[in-house]
């Protein structure tokens, strides 16, 4: 079973995983609205601030995870996200929502990104009109 919230908040939690700055700082932009949103500059770092969260029992709703990133590349994180969360007993819609945010338009990353797991996918440059089609689809927001 998922992590319980803390008592009253409504809001999400969201980590940015992109190793560029202006693209990190874009989608905090557009993110922050609907939440708190962490940071992490890689893969490594995503990883481990996920299962920090988890230890914390505050998980994250929505992690936007970028593919092309040095350390731990998008595909390898999320399927180590996806293995924590087997390894823990969460599965399906107890699990967090990830949307790829890639400049990879290309067929094979985009396949690969949702046979790894994730439920969304967007093509940079990103468009908070994407952004929030994809929450709203995922049903995290209204």
């Amino acid at each position: 079973m998922k992590p319980v919230k803390n008592p009253g908040d409504c809001s999400l939690k969201i980590l940015v995983v992109e190793d560029n700055f202006d693209s990190r700082r874009l989608l905090q932009k557009m993110l922050s609205p609907y939440g708190d949103c962490d940071i992490a500059v890689n893969g490594k770092e995503a990883v481990e601030a996920f299962e920090k969260a988890l230890d914390e029992e505050f998980s994250y709703d929505l992690i936007c995870l970028d593919i092309l990133m040095p350390v731990m590349d998008g595909h390898e994180t999320l399927k180590r996200v996806r293995e924590i969360e087997e390894a823990r007993g969460l599965y399906g819609l107890d699990g967090v929502k990830v949307i790829m945010t890639s400049a990879l338009d290309d067929n094979e990353n985009i396949l690969k990104a949702f046979r790894t797991g994730c439920e969304g996918y967007i093509t940079k440059p990103i468009e908070k009109k994407k952004i929030v089609e994809n929450l709203k689809e995922l049903g995290l927001v209204d």
